[in-house]
C-alpha cells in the first residue's frame, strides 16, 4: 500500500473540485482526505490505486475546473479509514484562483421552470456547476463563511445536498433555495411594492415601456423594451448618452438569428457558459428603431446568464431587451441598493445579497472569423494568463492606463488580471480601482509588492496612485511606454520574443513627449524602438480636438477652399477656422500627435458621417459603418517619406473625392484602406530591414474589421507573418498586463 500528498494549483476551487476529488477516491477504493489550503488544494490518498488516481485525477474534471500544476510526493502511511473532505486551512500561498461567475447550467435551468420542483421560479439557483464565484467571494480558501452567501445559513433540505458527496450540489458554496437564500424586491421609485412575484412585475413594467433597473449577480443593469423607440430614447436623455449604441439581450439564439448574422464561432462564443456580449453585423431582419444603435453596422448582444434573466424572459413575450450597465458615464456600475433605488430609472429590482466584487460584463468581436476581446471581464476574471517567457521572481502590481482601465498583478509566470474597473479619471472610479485591488490581493493571497508599473504620461490618474502604492509598499515605480504594453501583451499571446508592432489607437503618451498613435515598434519584450509613425499632426486646442474633430480635419487639410464646405461644423463657421489657424501659426495650446484615431475622426468629418464624439471612437465606429456598404473601389494614393505615413495628401484626396460627388461610403471605405496600406508598407519595410518575420497589430484601431483584413492581408501577400490578439484586448484593457510582462522582464531579481 503506498500514500501519496497531492498539492493541485490552477481554477480548483469554487468548481466541485473536492467533490470530485471524493468520488475518484471513492471509486478506486482509496482512504485519505482533501482540503484547501489558501490558494492550493491538498489531497491525502492511501491504498492499491494511487497511481490510477494520478494518472485520472486531470482527465475527469468537472466543467470549470482546471489544473495548472501537479505537486506529487510519497508520504508516510497513515492507515486512513475512510476518504473525507475535511476543514479548510490558509497555510499554503500557491497560485490557483477563484473561477469567474458562470452562466446558469442547463440543470439549474430545468429546475427553475419546472412547477414540481422546490427552486421553481427561484432567480438565485446554483451547483457547483454554474452561478456566481469572483463576485460573492471576499477571500480564500473559497468556503461559504468567505462569501458573501455566508449571510444565508442553510435550510435543512439545501444542508442535505450540500452534505451528500454524490449531489452536485455538494460542497456548493452559493447554492441555496426560496427558503434560506437571497430574495428579491421591487420598487417604484422609493416605494417597495407588495407583489407576490417581483420578476413577474417587472416584466410587466417593461411591457409598458419603463425603465426598469435590474440588479443582478456582478452588477446593475438598466433596461428597457429594445423595440420601444420612445423608452430607448427617454433611457438616453436620461443617462446622457445621446448616440452610444446599446447592448441588448436576447432570449434565445433562435430569436437572435431573425437581425444578427452569426459565424459559427460567434455561436459558440454567445452561447458557451461565460455569455459574453457579442458584437455582430446586423442584417436584413433589424428591425430596432435606429436609436438603439445609431449610425452603425452593428450592434453589442448577450444571451441569458442567470436565473433571473430567464424568468423574465418566461413572464413576457418580449424577445429582446436593452441591457446597459447601470452607471453614470464614466462611472462604475451600482451595486448598492440605496443607490439604485435612487437612480434615473423608474422601478428597481433589486436583492438583498451583496455584490462583493462588481464586475461588467464581457464585450467580444470577431475579425477575420478571429476572436478580440473589447473588454475582458464578467466570465473571464480573475483567470490568469501565464508568461511566456523566463521572469523575475519579483511581484509586480501594474495599473495600466487611464481609459479603459484593468489592473494586472504577477506572481512568478502567472498575471492576474481584474475585471473592467474604466476611466480612472473620474473619481468614484479610481476609488474602485483601489478597492478592486485590495479584493484582488485577498483573492490571490499576494499583498506585497516590489514593483509598480503604470503609464509613462506623468499626469494620469493611476501614475500618481503607482507613486502613492509605491511609498506604501517600499516599491520601484517602472512607467512603460503605452504602446510598448500594447506590444508586449500581444506578443504573449503568441510566446514571440521579438516582433514588429503596428500600434494604432487615438492616443498614447509617447516617449517623445507627444501624442502616439499610428506607430511602427520593434520590440524584444524588455525594450523598444520607435521605427516609423504616420506624420505628425497639430492638434489645435489639444483635447478639444479629440471631441471636435472638425478642428482636427481643418488644422490636416491647411487649405481653406478643402474646408470651407464645413463650416457648419464649427460653432463659430469661418471665425472660428481663422482663430484655429492663428492658434496653429502660434503655437499656442497646440499639441502634435501621430494618432491613427484623430485622422480616422478627421475623415468621418470629411465625409459628413459624424462631426462630434459623445462617446469614445464614435467617429471612427460610424466611419467603419458607413465603409462596410461600399459598393465601388476607389484609389487613394499612399505616400511615405522619412518612414511617415504623408496622412495630409489621404485626407485632401478624401475630401477631394467626395466633393467631386463620389458615395461618402466608396469614399470612407478608400480612406480606411489607404491608412492600413500605409501603416502595412512602414511595418513591412521595418520587418525587412530588422529580418524579422513577425509583423503585429495592436491598439483599438484594430477593433475595425476592415483595416484588419486589410493589413493582415497586405502583410501576408508580401511573406510576413501576421500576428492579431487571441486572449487579450487590443485595446487598453491589456495595458496592465504588458506592463507587468515588461516588469517581470526587464528587472533584475532580488
Amino acid at each position: 500500500m503506498k500514500a501519496l500528498k497531492i498539492l493541485t494549483q490552477g481554477i480548483v476551487q469554487g468548481v466541485g473540485f473536492r467533490p470530485y476529488v471524493y468520488r475518484l477516491a471513492s471509486d478506486l477504493n482509496l482512504n485519505g482526505s482533501v482540503r484547501n489550503l489558501g490558494n492550493v488544494v491538498e489531497i491525502i490518498v492511501e491504498g492499491e490505486n494511487t497511481d490510477e488516481f494520478v494518472k485520472r485525477l486531470p482527465q475527469e474534471l468537472p466543467p470549470i475546473a482546471k489544473i495548472d500544476s501537479m505537486q506529487v510526493s510519497e508520504i508516510e502511511t497513515c492507515n486512513y479509514t475512510s476518504f473525507d473532505i475535511i476543514e479548510s486551512g490558509d497555510t499554503y500561498s500557491g497560485v490557483s484562483v477563484i473561477p469567474p461567475d458562470i452562466a446558469i447550467c442547463d440543470k439549474c435551468l430545468e429546475e427553475i421552470r419546472n412547477p414540481n420542483d422546490r427552486r421553481y421560479k427561484y432567480a438565485f439557483n446554483a451547483c457547483t456547476d454554474c452561478g456566481p464565484r469572483f463576485t460573492v467571494i471576499e477571500s480564500v480558501p473559497y468556503d461559504r463563511i468567505r462569501t458573501s452567501m455566508e449571510d444565508f445559513p442553510l435550510c435543512d433540505d439545501c444542508l442535505v445536498e450540500y452534505r451528500q458527496p454524490l449531489d452536485r450540489r455538494y460542497h456548493g458554496e452559493a447554492i441555496c433555495c426560496s427558503d434560506c437564500g437571497p430574495q428579491m424586491s421591487i420598487y417604484e421609485g422609493l416605494n417597495k411594492l407588495d407583489v407576490e412575484n417581483p420578476i413577474k412585475k417587472g416584466a410587466e413594467i417593461l411591457e409598458e415601456g419603463k425603465i426598469l433597473a435590474i440588479k443582478g449577480i456582478g452588477g446593475t443593469h438598466l433596461v428597457v423594451d429594445a423595440y420601444n423607440d420612445k423608452a430607448i430614447k427617454e433611457l438616453r436623455k436620461r443617462l446622457n448618452r445621446p448616440n452610444q449604441a446599446f447592448a441588448v439581450m436576447c432570449k434565445d439564439l433562435e430569436s437572435l438569428k431573425k437581425y444578427a448574422q452569426l459565424t459559427k464561432k460567434e455561436i459558440e462564443t454567445i452561447t458557451s457558459n461565460k455569455r459574453p456580449i457579442v458584437i455582430l453585423k446586423k442584417n436584413e431582419g433589424y428591425k430596432f428603431p435606429e436609436s438603439l444603435s445609431p449610425g452603425l453596422h452593428n450592434i453589442g448582444v448577450m444571451l441569458p446568464y442567470s436565473p433571473m434573466h430567464y424568468l423574465l424572459f418566461d413572464e413576457s413575450d418580449i424577445d429582446t431587451y436593452v441591457m446597459t450597465s447601470a452607471n453614470i458615464p464614466g462611472e462604475p456600475m451600482m451595486i448598492e441598493n440605496d443607490e439604485i433605488i435612487n437612480g434615473v430609472n423608474d422601478y428597481s429590482l433589486v436583492h438583498n445579497r451583496r455584490i462583493l466584487n462588481r464586475c461588467d460584463d464581457s464585450v467580444i468581436r470577431f475579425r477575420n472569423d478571429e476572436l478580440s476581446f473589447i473588454r475582458r471581464s464578467r466570465g473571464y476574471t480573475p483567470e490568469p494568463y501565464t508568461i511566456n517567457y523566463e521572469v523575475n521572481d519579483l511581484d509586480v502590481l501594474a495599473l495600466g492606463p487611464e481609459l479603459d482601465v484593468t489592473f494586472s498583478i504577477a506572481r512568478d509566470d502567472r498575471v492576474y488580471p481584474s475585471q473592467h474597473i474604466g476611466n480612472t479619471n473620474k473619481p468614484k472610479t479610481l476609488q474602485f480601482l483601489r478597492k478592486a485591488i485590495e479584493n484582488m490581493e485577498r483573492i490571490t493571497k499576494i499583498n506585497e509588492f516590489d514593483v509598480i508599473a503604470c503609464d509613462m504620461h506623468p499626469h494620469f490618474f493611476t501614475t500618481r496612485l503607482a507613486h502613492e502604492l509605491a511609498e506604501k509598499y517600499s516599491a520601484e515605480v517602472l512607467p512603460v511606454q503605452h504602446h510598448h504594453a500594447h506590444s508586449v501583451a500581444l506578443a504573449n499571446d503568441h510566446g514571440i520574443d521579438e516582433m514588429i508592432v503596428i500600434a494604432a489607437d487615438g492616443v498614447g503618451y509617447g516617449s517623445d513627449g507627444t501624442s502616439w498613435g499610428g506607430e511602427i515598434l520593434y520590440t524584444d519584450i524588455s525594450n523598444f524602438e520607435r521605427l516609423g509613425h504616420l506624420e505628425p499632426q497639430l492638434m489645435p486646442g489639444g483635447d478639444v480636438a479629440t471631441k471636435y474633430p472638425a478642428r482636427m480635419l481643418a488644422s490636416i487639410l491647411k487649405d481653406d477652399d478643402l474646408i470651407g464646405n464645413y463650416f457648419k461644423y464649427f460653432k463659430y463657421g469661418e471665425i472660428e477656422i481663422k482663430n484655429i489657424n492663428k492658434q496653429i501659426e502660434s503655437g499656442i495650446n497646440v499639441g502634435i500627435t501621430t494618432s491613427t484615431g484623430r485622422v480616422l475622426d478627421s475623415m468621418a468629418v470629411a465625409l459628413e458621417i459624424c462631426h462630434e464624439r459623445t462617446y469614445e471612437g464614435e467617429c471612427s465606429m460610424k466611419l467603419e459603418s458607413a465603409a462596410y456598404y461600399s459598393t465601388e473601389k476607389l484609389d487613394i494614393p499612399v505616400i511615405i517619406e522619412n518612414n511617415q505615413l504623408n496622412t495630409t495628401e489621404i485626407l485632401r484626396e478624401a475630401v477631394r473625392l467626395y466633393q467631386n460627388g463620389a458615395k461618402k461610403a466608396d469614399v470612407a471605405a478608400a480612406g480606411q484602406i489607404a491608412v492600413a496600406s500605409g501603416l502595412s508598407e512602414l511595418a513591412i519595410r521595418s520587418a525587412s530591414d530588422k529580418n524579422i518575420n513577425d509583423i503585429g497589430a495592436t491598439g483599438g484601431v484594430f477593433y475595425n474589421e476592415a483595416i484588419t483584413d486589410c493589413v493582415k492581408n497586405y502583410v501576408e501577400n508580401n511573406g510576413f507573418n501576421f500576428i492579431q490578439h487571441l486572449n487579450t484586448c487590443a485595446g487598453d484593457g491589456s495595458v496592465s498586463l504588458g506592463q507587468s510582462i515588461v516588469a517581470k522582464k526587464s528587472k533584475k531579481s532580488v
